[in-house]
């Protein structure tokens, strides 16, 4: 294509030729003032020559035509999937890009949009929009569209005009969608054990009335089922029951009409603290191991321990006046009848019955376990004698009782292969092949038939230590008062710093250490699970943020602790569940996204976009895509049935010709005659 125009080429700047110019238009009109003969011809002459020092050219272009381009923006994020959207969306994106190739002089580009891995930042159109015409000069747009719910989060402030070119929005979904969704209010990050968290929430059901039942789950299982009225704030009383992350769960039940259950449910985790440990450790007589425990509970600052050695029992009576002794007596009532239940562990660390508690304040101890209390209970000699505690109303809940019988002899401690598995134990120094072996112990005392699980054996293969839950509550045995060895390094030692600590830390029900723990985390794009107690393969259920389940299996290490993956691309709350009703929640980011809190389709974001740029707006369930059509630069660019599309006619210039309009012989003999008729003219 051949384009042809007028350029000039100066010899002198503009200015001085301006000058110049000036000068002539006051010679000329000098002599038209004066009636000068010949002055037309000289003022021809001038104006020859200021024509000639502005040097005119033609110049040709030789011009490439650029296809103008249309952008079709695809929204691809999780809002998308709900109902029918994602096919309306695929079929309208076959229609629209066959009908605009059709048109004349357009390149058309397509850019889906989905969501950031691990970002929960919403739907980004004119994100998108900018990254693909990065490369595009906006003298060549000839138009948007873009195909989408409307729930778009990054609207530009000045309504997309600086894209210069029409922005159309195709809708899917319809308009009088209806949606319900529970919508998480204020919650603590923290709350003693044994207190309750205040939680808030509201029901949102846009031009719903009445009120709905929200299930609530704590851990995994039933605590409530609420009604709430719609669309207005509620509270909620949750009881923080263990030290940990408490996961509550709330789920509305579905709406008439409902879009999608997906913003039905939410979770959150508080943190339960515990205010302070209270432990009671009564030790019966001094012996070389009795600083074991206490070293161990005082080197934890979160336990306040109250530890009492009995060391004169009320049959000691030598008649000496009490104002005269240095030792005080043995506060049993306000220990075990009225401050009973404020302790998190009781430790009996041997004791012999001995008659500082009656009767009654056993039957009191045993009726503290089994509600949800904990006993620890290290025996020696004593537990094999007459005025053992397994002779007491104790009996009841503890998990092995002695037959009578004491073994004096040197032993390794052995782990079960339940020890192996249980998390009190596993993974301790010294469980696993090739490591360094425990040290000996030097007296282990006989029980009968155990309940509950054995960790640790002893001589041919007895109970050594033994775990057991009763009622609510939960009971240890250690079954040897030799433990103190492994504390001096004899034979190498052993773990019992940790050992104890784990130990004492599951009779208070540490979250970690339960037996069947299950445990999610989201981190990376990643899902990681973990399963305790696991004997073989174990098969589990994983919901993602948008509903999808898929199954998930477990494989168990040498430990018992059962492990998978899963990739995590979705921002929100994934749920973990296995066939024995164990659930686990983790959370990718936000647990309630940004891009799942509103589904219902609508036109108010982006009808103002479309009303600054001339653009249209049109819901694909009504009437499908409007037609595309070319429309000229600065004419109306959308309508009813059609949207428009710019020609813009950029180009590039492939060459250039020059052509002199005023060619310097022409000019001279111009210039000549005039000057000659001039002088011919003054002469006659």
């Amino acid at each position: 294509m051949s384009y042809t125009s007028l350029a000039f080429a100066p010899l002198f700047p503009w200015p001085v030729i301006a000058g110049l110019g000036a000068a002539a238009l006051l010679l000329v009109g000098v002599g038209l003032w004066r009636h000068a003969s010949g002055t037309w011809l000289r003022a021809l002459v001038l104006a020859v020559l200021l024509a000639t020092l502005a040097n005119p050219r033609l110049l040709a272009e030789n011009r490439s035509l650029l296809p103008d381009v249309a952008l079709v923006v695809v929204d691809e994020t999780l809002s998308q999937g709900i109902g029918e959207r994602r096919a309306q969306t695929q079929t309208a994106l076959d229609d629209l890009t066959r009908r605009l190739g059709q048109l004349p002089g357009l390149e058309v580009r397509v850019e889906r949009v989905g969501n950031e891995p691990g970002a929960d930042r919403g739907t980004r159109l004119f994100e998108a929009a900018g990254r693909a015409l990065a490369d595009v000069p906006r003298r060549r747009l000839a138009g948007v569209t873009l195909i989408t719910d409307g729930r778009v989060h990054d609207v530009p402030a000045d309504l997309g005009r600086s894209l210069g070119a029409p922005v159309h929005t195709l809708l899917t979904g319809h308009p009088a969608e209806r949606d319900r969704r529970l919508v998480p209010g204020a919650s603590p990050a923290f709350a003693l054990v044994g207190e309750s968290a205040t939680l808030s929430f509201k029901v949102e059901d846009q031009g719903g009335r009445g009120e709905a039942v929200v299930a609530v789950r704590v851990d995994g299982k039933p605590l409530a089922a609420l009604t709430v009225p719609l669309n207005r704030d509620a509270t909620l009383e949750v009881p923080i029951r263990h030290a940990g992350a408490n996961v509550v769960e709330l789920e509305v039940e579905p709406g008439p009409g409902e879009l999608s259950l997906v913003n039905n449910r939410t979770a959150l985790s508080i943190s339960g603290v515990r205010n302070r440990l209270k432990v009671l450790l009564v030790s019966g007589e001094p012996h070389a191991g009795e600083r074991t425990w206490r070293n161990l509970l005082k080197s934890d600052p979160a336990v306040d321990l109250v530890h009492f050695t009995i060391l004169r029992p009320p049959e000691k009576d030598d008649q000496t006046p009490i104002r005269e002794m240095s030792l005080i007596s043995f506060p049993v009532r306000e220990l075990f009848e009225e401050e009973l239940s404020e302790f998190d562990l009781i430790i009996f660390d041997r004791y012999r019955r001995r008659g500082v508690l009656a009767a009654a304040y056993y039957r009191n101890l045993a009726r503290y376990v089994r509600d949800g209390g904990a006993l620890l209970a290290a025996v020696g000699p004593e537990f094999a004698e007459a005025d053992s505690i397994a002779e007491s109303a104790l009996a009841e809940v503890l998990p092995a009782l002695p037959n009578g019988k004491r073994l004096d002899r040197e032993f390794r401690p052995r782990l079960t292969e339940a020890g192996r598995r249980h998390p009190v134990m596993a993974g301790l120094p010294g469980t696993r092949p090739g490591e360094a072996p425990w040290g000996s112990w030097m007296r282990q005392i006989e029980v009968g038939n155990a309940r509950g699980t054995t960790l640790l054996t002893g001589i041919d293969d007895r109970p050594l230590v033994v775990l057991d839950r009763v009622g609510d509550g939960r009971v240890a045995m250690v079954l040897s008062d030799t433990l103190w060895l492994w504390a001096r390094g004899w034979e190498g030692g052993g773990p019992h710093a940790e050992m104890t600590r784990r130990l004492a830390h599951w009779l208070m029900k540490e979250p970690d250490l339960e037996e069947d723990a299950l445990t999610a985390s989201a981190e990376g794009g990643r899902l990681s699970v973990a399963a305790r107690g696991a004997t073989g393969p174990l098969e589990a259920t994983v919901t993602a943020p948008d509903g999808a389940q898929a199954p998930l299996t477990l494989e168990p290490d040498a430990d018992g602790v059962a492990h998978g993956a899963v990739e995590a691309g979705q921002t929100g709350l994934w749920r973990v569940a296995t066939p024995d009703g164990r659930v686990a929640l983790a959370a990718a980011g936000n647990a309630a996204p940004v891009e799942l809190a509103e589904l219902t389709a609508t036109p108010e974001r982006l009808a103002p976009v479309a009303k600054a740029t001339g653009g249209g707006l049109a819901w694909l369930a009504e009437g499908g895509v409007p037609e595309p059509r070319r429309v000229t630069p600065g004419s109306i660019t959308a309508g009813q049935g059609w949207m428009g599309f710019a020609e813009k006619g950029d180009y590039t210039v492939d060459g250039i010709r020059e052509i002199a309009l005023l060619p310097a012989l022409a000019l001279a003999l111009l210039c000549l005659g005039g000057l000659l008729a001039a002088w011919r003219n003054e002469t006659r």
